[in-house]
């Protein structure tokens, strides 16, 4: 008698967005984005190891990036009352950020994330040689997982920067950065990042 198979069970993203049809273009950032599908998006800290972000939902890691949204040049950003660094408020940032692009996309906005990514990264930077007392720059390949981790962070620091003391609230600067990069806007702070960092990465060469 042949055992009877159970169905696959397939979770969604807070149970809203499916994850299973989702593709990553870009064969180099393939193995670093990770768009499991999971009811509650949260790893306690618990991925380490050595590229451990990578276990790390992508979804996840941008909401970390809302803590802190790091510092452009010399100016370091203030703390606002949105960015507490607590779970929560941060999820449900979040959440509603995903909700408008899905408004204004009419796509899985997991997906517009993942495109944003991949426009968003940087694939040269430049980084400064000393040798025989005089600093030069020279070209320099970017590692897949610091391309992520840089377009994650100029998201943050483009929305926070055209909300910081506007009318705009940092959900919709958010979602419209990521719509922006998705389509390879040069309005998008990311895009326009990567395109500067990679002349001047030519230059260098």
């Amino acid at each position: 008698m042949e055992e009877q198979k159970k169905p696959g069970i397939t979770f969604k993203i807070f149970d809203l967005y499916d994850v299973s049809d989702i593709k990553v273009k870009d064969p180099a950032l393939r193995p670093y984005i990770n768009f499991g599908g999971k009811l509650l998006l949260k790893s306690h800290g618990r991925n380490l190891e050595r590229f451990g972000a990578a276990k790390v939902n992508v979804v996840e890691r941008l909401s970390r990036h809302l803590d802190v949204p790091g510092h452009v040049g010399k100016k370091h950003k203030l703390i606002t009352s949105w960015a507490s660094g607590k779970y929560n408020k941060n999820m449900k940032t979040i959440l509603k950020v995903l909700e408008i692009i899905q408004k204004k996309t009419n796509k899985n906005p997991v997906q517009v994330l993942v495109e944003a990514i991949e426009n968003g990264s940087p694939r040269d930077e430049i980084t400064i040689i000393e040798h025989a007392g005089a600093r030069y720059p020279q070209a320099v390949d970017c590692a897949p997982m610091r391309r992520i981790n840089l377009a994650l962070r100029w998201f943050t620091q483009g929305a926070y920067g055209k909300a910081f003391g506007k009318k705009k609230k940092i959900t919709e600067t958010l979602a419209e950065e990521i719509i922006k990069a998705s389509e390879g806007s040069m309005e998008s702070y990311a895009f326009s990042k990567k395109n500067e960092g990679e002349k001047q990465a030519d230059g260098s060469r």
